[in-house]
């Protein structure tokens, strides 16, 4: 029989990658809060970067980081709003080979309990692409905590093997 509970304390690869015009490392709270977030869970950071909410600039950091064979699960915060600037949903939805339509799902149903209908303007979102995992969460530190703590840590090993199986 299959445990898929063996392999919860396995590390794995991560990238985190902040969308925003104005964030610098110094006050990026919320990609700070999920490199913390999965340190602390012993998974392995190779890569943290701050980009402009820009498709292009999103989908080559993301597609860059594909190819790094170090690499498993890629994290994302912000953009994924109803600004004119918030674009990391389109950048993601296009690149996707598979979504994970039970992420952004459980993601707004999870939130709707702290914040409300408000939560209907989150566009959250994860799937795969070349056999990593991605996963595209709101900019607010709230937002992070919970995806990260609810949803990504307790599955990110199980997806990573789904996608290396045969």
């Amino acid at each position: 029989m299959h445990n898929h509970d063996s392999n919860q304390s396995t590390p794995v690869g991560t990238a985190v990658l902040t969308v925003s015009d104005t964030r610098t490392p110094r006050d990026d709270k919320s990609g700070k809060e999920i490199q913390h977030l999965l340190t602390k869970q012993q998974h392995i950071i190779h890569e943290y970067c701050i980009v402009k909410d820009e498709i292009s600039s999103i989908t080559s950091t993301v597609k860059s980081w594909c190819n790094n064979p170090h690499i498993q699960v890629i994290i994302i915060t912000g953009g994924t709003g109803f600004t004119p600037r918030d674009v990391t949903y389109e950048a993601i939805s296009n690149l996707l080979e598979k979504e994970m339509q039970g992420f952004g799902e459980l993601f707004r149903s999870l939130s709707y309990t702290e914040i409300g209908p408000k939560t209907m303007f989150s566009r959250a979102i994860a799937g795969s692409f070349n056999k990593r995992a991605i996963y595209a969460l709101p900019g607010s530190t709230n937002a992070v905590k919970l995806a990260v703590n609810k949803l990504i840590l307790p599955t990110c090993q199980h997806f990573v093997e789904e996608l290396h199986r045969q």
